[in-house]
């Protein structure tokens, strides 16, 4: 069964469907996943590089888990890419803004 671009609570839906269907009277499933993809935080943060997927991490969140900022960096706004469909996107986002796993953060330098 196909599990690319569902949601968890999706995916136990359609399985449950499908065992209903074949096999199970009532069939209960849950979904849970074991990993995702890392993300990747770039530029102005002490340590820059692939990292873990947390489950609901911000920006701000990502910069801890890269050590933090250096002292040339801005700190209200950063450079977003994210995947859609096969197709990358970049956009000035601000630090509470969620990630998503697979997303590149780019810490831009300040100017004086």
């Amino acid at each position: 069964m196909r599990a690319r671009g569902l949601s968890t609570t999706q995916l136990a839906l359609d399985i449950e469907a499908e065992l209903r269907r074949k096999y199970i009277k009532d069939p209960k499933v849950s979904i849970e996943v074991e990993a995702y993809r890392p993300f990747f935080i770039l530029g102005e943060v002490r340590k820059p590089g692939q990292y873990p997927y947390v489950n609901a991490m911000t920006v701000e969140a990502a910069v801890a888990i890269g050590e933090g900022y250096t002292e040339r960096a801005r700190k209200r706004m950063v450079r977003l890419t994210r995947r859609f469909g096969g197709v990358s996107s970049t956009v000035m986002v601000p630090t509470d803004y969620p990630v998503q796993p697979g997303d590149t953060i780019y810490v831009l330098e300040r100017f004086f």
